[in-house]
């Protein structure tokens, strides 16, 4: 799968940029501010209708636009597929495939497939469990678009839950704890779909990640661990009972949750735990060994991908500019026979010389083919 063409209308810095691609490598090249980041964010949000840098859309709108316009023309062995994504923020995305409306942006999921290196991967590692559980639902919505609505279900019952339990003061009426027990329903439903996926996803990635580490820092032992912030569910992830257990953890934090006005066990508070020769990675890893399980992470899910019968869209944002000499050239084999790279780059010489391939200038959003 690769990108032929991309074209952006009032996206981000870009008023309107019209750019033609071929297999391999392309790098484009820019000092920072210049845009080119935006062209391979573009390219990634196709694949999971959100933004690397942003939680929201509205960024992605140039300043005086009402909304924003990616199209694609994407190639997958004798198939050439055309997307058009209108990026409307506050309201609802609108999408077309091959000219003909979709009924929901959503149905473009699956077409384009990718994995995205950044500097910011680091938080992978050391940042928030949001971080991580990120990483898990942007590779689920890939493998199962499904899971995009199932995400979006649970976050809209997780805040109408929340804002029951808060408007109850910590003095629950017997109607409050009624209606508590039909967002329970909903939430323990939607909750265990989304445990399961990233259990499973967690258990699929844990032995790429092991040998793309082994790989870059030779002796370590390495392990990946989903942890559920429900108790009951830490040995039944893959049974028919995780919803009685999500279920019975919710009963037993029912008064602590009235009390603090907020939903204490489910998906939305789980970890994943990275340990490292039998420590977390967190905390006890140096900035080296760090970067190493990140990128061992990102590998993976590549892995993954392509365990699915699908090659990649590899993209390195800056990324090379982090890496110390071992981990550059590591990262370049690698990626090296992957159908179709994007490498940003404020300086060439930041990009191994074994990365040849398309060259682009970006200047002030304009983006010219070298």
């Amino acid at each position: 799968m690769w990108v032929q063409a991309l074209s952006l209308t009032d996206y981000r810095s870009y008023p309107q940029v019209d750019i033609e691609f071929t297999p391999g490598v392309s790098t484009l090249v820019g000092m920072n501010g210049q845009g080119k980041t935006n062209v391979v964010e573009a390219i990634a949000y196709l694949a999971t209708l959100g933004s690397h840098r942003v939680s929201t859309d509205a960024p992605l709108v140039r300043q005086g636009s009402e909304h924003a316009v990616i199209r694609a023309r994407v190639r997958e062995e004798e198939r050439s597929v055309s997307l058009d994504l209108q990026v409307n923020p506050g309201g609802s995305n609108k999408a077309r495939i091959n000219r003909s409306p979709a009924t929901k942006a959503a149905d473009i999921l699956g077409i384009v497939r990718s994995v995205l290196f950044a500097p910011e991967d680091l938080s992978l590692v050391r940042g928030d469990p949001s971080d991580r559980r990120r990483l898990l639902d942007d590779m689920s919505v890939q493998r199962h678009p499904r899971m995009l609505g199932v995400k979006a279900d649970y976050d809209r019952v997780l805040r109408q839950r929340n804002a029951l339990l808060k408007s109850a003061g910590g003095r629950p009426s017997a109607s409050m704890t009624h209606t508590l027990e039909v967002w329970d329903d909903q939430l323990v439903e939607l909750g265990a779909d989304i445990i399961r996926n990233r259990s499973q996803l967690v258990h699929d990635l844990t032995p790429h990640v092991q040998a793309a580490y082994e790989s870059i820092a030779q002796g370590a032992t390495v392990d990946v661990r989903y942890r559920p912030s429900s108790p009951s569910v830490n040995e039944e992830h893959a049974t028919d009972a995780l919803p009685e257990a999500f279920r019975q953890d919710l009963r037993e934090r029912r008064e602590d949750e009235f009390r603090r006005g907020i939903t204490l066990v489910g998906p939305h508070r789980d970890d994943v735990d990275l340990v490292l020769d039998g420590l977390p990675v967190k905390g006890y890893a140096s900035h080296g060994e760090s970067w190493s399980m990140a990128l061992s992470l990102r590998l993976a899910a590549a892995e993954v991908l392509r365990g699915d019968d699908v090659d990649p869209i590899i993209i390195l944002d800056d990324v090379f500019a982090e890496l110390d000499t071992t981990r550059r050239d590591h990262l370049a084999t690698m990626v090296q026979g992957v159908t179709q790279v994007f490498i940003t780059a404020a300086v060439l010489d930041d990009v191994p010389a074994e990365l040849t391939g398309a060259r682009f200038t970006v200047t002030k959003g304009q983006v010219t083919a070298a």
